[in-house]
């Protein structure tokens, strides 16, 4: 499935008015959202509705559980945000809308409610590539700012860890990412195998506050192949032995301490971060570049921030991460839409999804 761009005669005159603004949709996993955004990143109306309780009890997110959900809650959510926002639909500029990479389900859910209030209200369309979206959540926090570029991207989130080389907000080269679990999910399911609940990433490190980092020797994967992807798999695996023993699945009828729980989520965190921290630090160096951008979920994470601020320090590049608020899936990201329509790039009302992420993403 693949997104069809058009130029459209109207973006011209629209691109020189400053008091337009947009809405912005994402729905590219188990957060429906919405935001009306202007040119200069201020944000008039948001709203976001969380799915934690319909996937709690699974430990995880259930893409057909989601799907229903968005379903059931794109129109309300979308309409909040306009109120907010005190606009119509013939204020916007354009409609944005995250189409790649995500659930199926999800992103389906987003794309046709997009397509189908452009189509209504008579407004351009813009497809939004979400991992770009998290990247230029960096940027928000210092609106204006394209003196950031270029620069390294990481992503690190509960679907997504990928690293990209950014020269703008949206000409980025792909250099690697995972080849199996995300880091945010492998945090949910080892959240899951010590029953802490979800979502995993939060609790994971709160338990790991209180633990030895160096309990548990845990492996580093692919930490010094030289090349830039990822696998958290075999660590996953290393944990799940950790607590149960080579070979045993069921975790029923295992008991261990608090104590115990804590060094595993330490030593764990401490496996995931070391990965993250020394891949980025060598992608900044061999691209010869002078920043490190971080956006997703698991960039809220205090010790990956803490180790990614001390490298920088180190190696003196500059930090930028996107505030805890914009880190997790949100719709103000997609004020990146607006730098897709001063380049004139519209999508037409045949967009379809991407679900699967592919190199070059």
């Amino acid at each position: 499935m693949s997104e069809s761009i058009v130029s459209s005669p109207r973006s011209r005159s629209f691109a020189t008015d400053p008091d337009r603004v947009l809405l912005a949709i994402e729905s590219t996993c188990d957060e429906t959202a919405a935001a009306v955004v202007t040119r200069d990143g201020r944000v008039l109306g948001e709203c976001i509705a969380t799915q934690e309780k319909l996937h709690e009890q699974f430990g995880g997110v259930v893409p057909e559980i989601a799907a229903r959900a968005h379903l059931q809650r794109i129109l309300p959510v979308i309409q909040t945000a306009m109120q907010q926002a005190d606009v119509q639909g013939h204020d916007l500029q354009a409609i944005a809308v995250a189409d790649r990479p995500g659930l199926a389900g999800s992103l389906l859910v987003g794309v046709v409610a997009a397509k189908s209030l452009a189509m209504a209200w008579d407004r351009p369309l813009v497809a939004i590539n979400h991992l770009h979206a998290h990247l230029y959540a960096c940027q928000l926090s210092q609106p204006g700012d394209e003196s950031v570029y270029p620069a390294i991207g990481l992503i690190v989130s509960g679907g997504h860890t990928t690293l990209y080389r950014c020269d703008s907000p949206i000409d980025l080269v792909y250099l690697g990412g995972t080849i199996d679990d995300a880091a945010g999910e492998a945090f949910d399911k080892v959240a899951a195998m010590l029953s802490l609940g979800f979502p995993g990433g939060v609790e994971v490190s709160r338990w790991a506050v209180k633990g030895d980092p160096t309990a548990y020797d845990f492996p580093r994967g692919k930490r010094n192949d030289g090349t830039f992807d990822f696998s958290f798999s075999g660590l996953k695996t290393a944990v799940r032995y950790a607590i149960v023993g080579p070979g045993r699945q069921d975790f029923s009828s295992i008991e261990i301490s608090d104590q115990v729980k804590a060094d595993i989520c330490a030593s764990f965190e401490a496996a995931v971060v070391d990965v993250l921290v020394r891949k980025s630090r060598r992608a900044v160096k061999q691209n010869r570049v002078r920043r490190l951008l971080v956006g997703g979920g698991v960039a809220a994470n205090g010790c990956l921030r803490r180790e990614l601020a001390k490298a920088a320090d180190e190696d003196g590049f500059e930090l930028v991460i996107a505030p805890p608020e914009l880190c997790t899936d949100n719709a103000v990201m997609g004020a990146i839409a607006w730098k897709q329509i001063e380049r004139g790039q519209f999508a037409s009302l045949e967009l379809d999804i991407t679900p699967g992420l592919q190199r070059g993403f």
